[in-house]
């Protein structure tokens, strides 16, 4: 079964077993039949750990927490089958393969229903949530603890961060405290209320596994991952610190059966408070773009780039007329920081970018040809066009290039849209281990535009370990790492 990351909206009437993990004692026995006496211990006691309150923190802010369903429609096409006598042998032929023959009519609108959870930020009624847990909602129905119901008018919502912001007609509601992402460290306890396959105001615990974390469907947002159980229907709710304050909102899990299997992710609740309040003010929020696409620095290509360790975003691509082409970046750039901020893995960028508004300037530390440069950008707007991160396969081979070369026709300059490049006749050894393919047109090596056969022959042979090769399949641009020593 694959691995997926999975959304916790939607209800599911289906309850998973579950084991019970017994608390551990914080003492120790030994026998009473000892003759001698034990040696008196020298070694300070180590300090005694004491869990938190949840049961304080829960009563507090668990007032604050809201259930949330929603009503929409979807278009499925009309079944053969519907209306025929389940014991007719054409019923059974037409729910088998009607998808391909069989009676069927026009589409029609299907009613769909979900819930998830929420939480209010403002005592007149602003509630934050995942946008795509009233995606497509045609009706939206907010339940607060005390059974009241309001019917809920979404003020806006941004799926790049999925980010929603609902407003609902009441007055004197009972808020939840803000704390900070910046403040929040790894093993640190933390708390998610929600409501599960429907159960409501349902608490989980655990600790904060990492922060930063880079999700291949979600570059915009740089998650926190916990162990907080985590489940359908929690979508939307609260991540809460010790101190009662909310420093996420709970929104994925990682799993293979499609429930909770110990990873859990949370958006950053600074994030999420600087998409509110571009919503409220302006009924949608904005990302800047740098118009580049990126792919991750592993060894392989740390030891091309002469890089000291493998970190930062290597620019694959740069789109024409970009504001990454204005600023001067090229193909084989590294980028190192935004601002000042370090760019560890590809998906820090995106993530770092996204949070910056358009038209707005950053300094880019870029390490290029074996040296430090500082480039300025102004960012562009999102909504034009998103940036990509690149796809890479990590596997390289041994020995030597293995690439057949010949200098590209003009009118395969003019197909391929390139001023210069080798054409790859025929791929072996490591080149062919590492996904390089006869077609593939040959832009650069380790950053150096491939000009000539006899250029690529002398930058590899100076090389270390690897080389890096610029390749330009179709209308894709990537780098593949090749180990040749």
């Amino acid at each position: 079964m694959n691995t997926r990351l999975t959304s916790t909206k939607g209800l599911v009437l289906a309850l998973a077993s579950a084991g019970v993990i017994g608390a551990v004692g914080a003492g120790a026995y030994t026998s009473a039949r000892a003759v001698a006496p034990a040696p008196v211990a020298t070694a300070a006691a180590a300090p005694l750990v004491t869990m938190p309150d949840f049961s304080t923190i829960t009563s507090r802010d668990g007032p604050a927490v809201v259930n949330i369903s929603v009503t929409g429609t979807t278009k499925t096409s009309f079944d053969g089958a519907a209306g025929m006598d389940p014991d007719d042998p054409m019923a059974e032929f037409f729910r088998r393969f009607g998808g391909q023959i069989g009676p069927r009519g026009p589409q029609r609108e299907v009613p769909t229903r979900g819930q998830g959870s929420g939480f209010i930020v403002s005592a007149d009624g602003t509630i934050l949530t995942n946008a795509h847990v009233v995606k497509d909602a045609k009706e939206v129905t907010v339940k607060l603890t005390d059974r009241r119901e309001f019917r809920a008018k979404v003020l806006g919502s941004d799926e790049k961060t999925d980010i929603a912001v609902l407003k609902i007609d009441a007055k004197d509601l009972p808020t939840v405290s803000l704390g900070s992402t910046k403040d929040l460290k790894v093993g640190e306890w933390v708390l998610a209320i929600g409501s599960p396959f429907g159960f409501e105001n349902t608490v989980t615990a655990g600790v904060v596994s990492a922060k930063g974390r880079s999700l291949p469907d979600d570059s915009y947002v740089p998650f926190i991952q916990t162990d907080v159980a985590i489940n359908p229907g929690n979508s939307g709710g609260p991540l809460l610190n010790t101190r009662g304050e909310v420093v996420g909102i709970n929104s994925q899990i990682y799993t293979r059966s499609g429930g909770y299997q110990g990873v859990s992710f949370a958006i950053p609740i600074d994030v999420a408070v600087q998409i509110k309040d571009q919503i409220v003010a302006t009924g949608k929020a904005s990302h800047a773009r740098l118009g580049v696409a990126v792919q991750e620095v592993n060894q392989a290509f740390a030891d091309s780039f002469k890089l000291d360790k493998p970190e930062g975003a290597l620019v694959s691509n740069v789109e024409k007329g970009s504001p990454g082409e204005k600023a001067g970046l090229r193909s084989g750039d590294v980028i190192r920081a935004v601002d000042g901020q370090p760019i560890v893995s590809s998906g820090d960028l995106p993530a770092v970018i996204g949070q910056r508004k358009p038209g707005s300037q950053v300094t880019l530390d870029v390490w290029r040809q074996g040296a430090r440069e500082q480039l300025t950008a102004k960012l562009g707007d999102a909504s034009d066009k998103s940036s990509v991160v690149a796809k890479n396969d990590d596997a390289v081979g041994k020995g030597k290039l293995g690439l057949a070369l010949r200098p590209l026709q003009p009118q395969e300059k003019r197909e391929a849209e390139v001023d210069s490049g080798l054409l790859i006749e025929d791929a072996g050894g490591p080149s062919a281990m590492a996904g390089v393919q006869p077609g593939d047109v040959l832009l650069a090596i380790n950053g150096t535009p491939a000009q000539s056969v006899e250029q690529v022959r002398e930058v590899a042979a100076k090389a270390g370990k690897s080389v890096a090769l610029l390749i330009q399949r179709g209308g894709d641009r990537i780098f593949v790492p090749v180990r040749i020593g």
